[in-house]
């Protein structure tokens, strides 16, 4: 896997996902059904990809085993709800390793615990079921994520408002992208607060416009 250099990576880490989902072309936005796990949980690193069938985890032991400090493990778990697939043992064994966090489709579980660790875990949902540890699954190939194509080496982004894929090829062109629309916003925030309106400075129709059909 092509892990980027850090600083490639920490200089998404003042952007929020909306910015860079609409900087990249309205592309990478995962489904907004898979949340932070805990108030607060954040993400911003290089993807490593992992793909179990569901309701076993053994996959995921894995990937924390052949994890390279800076990652964020992806996982799809199959959307399967009725298991945890990662837990408090998972979050000390994958912080001792140097990874930075964890997006499944799928459950978890121990959420206070892996709370208390300040361990950045995204899921579709939470549970209490046990996972096997017995069948094979896939590391690091491309997978299907909430909806969107993750590749290794990609970059998730991910706060409250949710997740965005950045492709690895275009992270320069987004980057890019998203600085000159912050920009842009900051422009339009401080028009707003000497009076303008926002129908002024989007150039938003207005209701006569609209009652015309025009």
């Amino acid at each position: 896997m092509n892990i980027k250099c850090e600083s490639a990576v920490d200089r998404f880490l003042g952007f929020d996902p909306a910015t860079l989902y609409e900087a990249a072309g309205h592309r990478g936005m995962v489904d907004p059904t898979i949340r932070p796990a805990w108030a607060g949980a954040q993400l911003c690193g290089v993807a490593t990809t992992v793909e179990c069938p569901p309701a076993d985890n053994l996959m995921l032991h894995h990937a924390v085993a052949a994890a390279v400090p800076g990652v964020v493990i992806v996982a799809n778990l199959g959307g399967y709800l009725l298991t945890g697939a990662w837990g408090e043992i998972l979050t000390v064994a994958a912080q001792a390793r140097g990874v930075i966090g964890l997006a499944v489709d799928g459950a978890v579980r121990d959420i206070e615990a892996i709370a208390e660790h300040a361990f950045p875990v995204f899921s579709r949902g939470l549970a209490i079921g046990a996972c096997t540890k017995e069948r094979p699954g896939r590391l690091d190939v491309p997978i299907q994520f909430g909806g969107v194509t993750v590749r290794p080496g990609d970059i998730v982004v991910g706060n409250a408002d949710g997740i965005v894929i950045i492709e690895q090829d275009r992270a320069d062109q987004v980057y890019e992208a998203a600085l000159a629309r912050r920009e842009r916003e900051a422009e339009l925030m401080e028009q707003l607060r000497l009076g303008k309106t926002t129908l002024e400075l989007l150039g938003l129709p207005g209701l006569e416009r609209l009652k015309a059909g025009k």
